[in-house]
């Protein structure tokens, strides 16, 4: 990379090759070097697997899975909180030469049809349930047939091309358990037909398709192969020096990259440990697991970090085996960098930047990157990607300059599954991904995320990023969390409006927020409107839902503008 950069174009240059081998053949040469090294710890199921009981397991289910009909290509989803067996079926899927879909645990009838029906899954593991979601009753009312079927025999009218339904945890009528596949794969026939599937698999095929939110439209099925998430997952770990001796906490959910790429890949392309706490995420259960595993790496979006840190019984454990970890997934406030940084012994600490359709990180700050640089930026590109930063006319500006980012490389999906039209709106004819993403890089190609290109807020002509809002405010020492979007305004087109979640035992007003403001950042960027709440909109990952803060702000001013009276909501929407 050069020393100063003239434009904002970087390349990962590195000397370290692309991995060209399937996640099958790099997980089973793992685990035949380090066959009785920890594996996989999964503390809510009391599950302690080494390296070869793992490769045994996931072994049996991916012959299992052929034994019932399914062949290399076809889409099997899964639909479960963290487990085990979510780890098993990653792993098995991928050596047997089928695509896992994954979807999203929070998913309801409507969304569940939806994703099966458009990537056309031939089969479906389930959990049980999981906190207020019924699986196997939704699933029942979706398709009634199940209960009267026999397993591999199912035909739904609302979910045509389903032929299998496979629950974690119990036997429902008209479901497969889990279990009963992986038996079916010991026998002799099932494991020669494994390995006839594994020696087509190439690591250009598909092996997963993820569904991005949805926040503007039906979700869209973003296609991601061997070579994109396996080398993923083994640079971000190269990025942290990971080895065999790393215990690595996951809290994330597997049904996101965070959990299955940055999580799970990046561990065993590297005989690391992976860690998993509990179900879903829990800051007590995340604690424990880190203090009582010894776990050298901590993962988490910036609102779990925040969980963790302000949680009553924080200061009772013994972090001091921490050494590295990811956030990501949503911009960090500095001051939860810094203190994570001291008072979690994460002093080699990285962030992360990308996006589902990138498999997911395109940027990451280096272990030994200078403090400011790990607080205050994404870090710098990944080994292999290629970015550019643009205007609005495709050009790519100077330095320091705001603009899309644009990324391209060996990371970049295939495409949204079953959707030409949406994937060349997102890549254009030279291969550039286009993120959405507002961005700066500095002159020694450093990259800091500015906000979202439709979360810009231009107020009387002037262009407000609500990250830079954000930072600010969170300065207030009253302020826990906060949250900045544009709101319609008849005058200035649009105005500021902060959601503020204060630090336990505290009582703010607004004028005291925008009296804090006052001489300190410009007039035009000082919220006009301010609302104390008690959590965000999240999605199951984390990440806030600027979107439904922005339409229950718009509701609300509707309703004072038409004499009627409206709270903003103190819970989450």
């Amino acid at each position: 990379m050069p020393a100063t950069l003239t434009s904002s174009y970087v390349h990962g240059a590195s000397d370290v090759p692309l991995l060209g081998e399937t996640i099958g053949a790099n997980f089973r040469a793992t685990a035949a070097r380090l066959p009785d090294h920890p594996a996989l710890i999964v503390r809510h199921q009391g599950i302690r697997w080494s390296y070869a009981e793992l490769a045994a397991r996931v072994e049996d289910f991916a012959a299992g899975l052929l034994a019932l009909g399914l062949q290399p290509g076809d889409r099997v989803g899964i639909w479960s909180p963290n487990n085990a067996e979510w780890v098993v079926a990653q792993y098995a899927t991928a050596w047997a030469g089928l695509i896992l879909v994954n979807i999203n645990p929070a998913y309801r009838l409507a969304e569940l049809e939806y994703a099966l029906n458009k990537v056309g899954c031939a089969a479906l593991i389930t959990a049980t349930a999981h906190r207020s979601s019924d699986y196997i009753g939704m699933l029942n009312t979706l398709a009634p047939e199940i209960a009267e079927s026999r397993p591999g025999a199912l035909r739904a009218a609302r979910l045509p091309a389903l032929r299998h339904v496979i629950q974690i945890g119990g036997a429902a009528p008209g479901f497969l358990p889990f279990g009963a596949v992986a038996e079916g794969g010991r026998t002799g026939a099932a494991r020669r037909a494994l390995e006839e599937a594994a020696g087509r698999v190439q690591f250009d095929d598909p092996v997963n398709i993820q569904f991005t939110s949805g926040t503007t439209g039906a979700p869209k099925g973003a296609t991601l192969t061997h070579h994109n998430i396996l080398n993923n997952g083994y640079f971000i770990a190269r990025t942290m020096k990971y080895s065999a001796a790393d215990r690595v906490c996951i809290p994330v959910p597997l049904y996101h990259c965070f959990g299955m790429v940055i999580g799970n890949l990046a561990c065993t392309s590297h005989g690391a440990t992976m860690v998993f706490p509990a179900e879903g995420f829990d800051a007590l259960e995340t604690l424990r697991a880190v203090a009582e595993e010894r776990c050298t790496s901590l993962y988490g979006v910036p609102t779990m970090f925040v969980a963790m840190l302000t949680h009553p019984e924080f200061g009772g454990f013994d972090l001091r085996s921490l050494r590295t970890g990811v956030m990501a997934g949503a911009p960090c406030p500095v001051e939860i960098m810094r203190r994570c940084l001291d008072e979690m012994h994460m002093r080699e600490v990285t962030i992360c930047y990308g996006m589902t359709e990138t498999s997911p990180v395109s940027f990451q700050s280096a272990v030994d990157d200078p403090i400011e640089r790990r607080i205050g930026t994404v870090g710098r590109v990944h080994p292999h990607v290629e970015v550019k930063i643009v205007d609005g006319e495709g050009r790519v500006v100077p330095p320091g300059t705001p603009g899309e980012l644009c990324t391209r490389g060996y990371s970049v999906m295939q495409g949204y599954w079953g959707d030409p039209e949406k994937t060349a709106e997102a890549i254009d004819a030279a291969g550039w991904m286009h993120t959405g993403d507002l961005a700066v890089l500095d002159a020694q190609g450093y990259g800091n995320i500015v906000g979202r290109i439709k979360d810009l807020v231009i107020r009387g002509g002037e262009n407000i990023y609500p990250r830079e809002v954000e930072e600010f405010l969170f300065r207030h020492p009253k302020v826990a969390e906060v949250q900045v979007v544009g709101v319609p305004d008849p005058r200035m087109g649009e105005e500021l409006c902060a959601w503020i979640r204060l630090k336990p035992g505290e009582v703010a007003e607004e004028e005291e927020i925008r009296a804090f403001c006052r001489g300190q950042i410009a007039h035009y960027k000082i919220p006009r409107y301010v609302r104390f709440v008690d959590a965000f909109p999240m999605t199951v990952t984390g990440k806030v839902q600027k979107f439904l803060i922005r339409e229950r702000m718009a509701e609300e001013l509707r309703a004072a503008a038409q004499g009627t009276a409206w709270q903003a909501p103190r819970k989450a929407p």
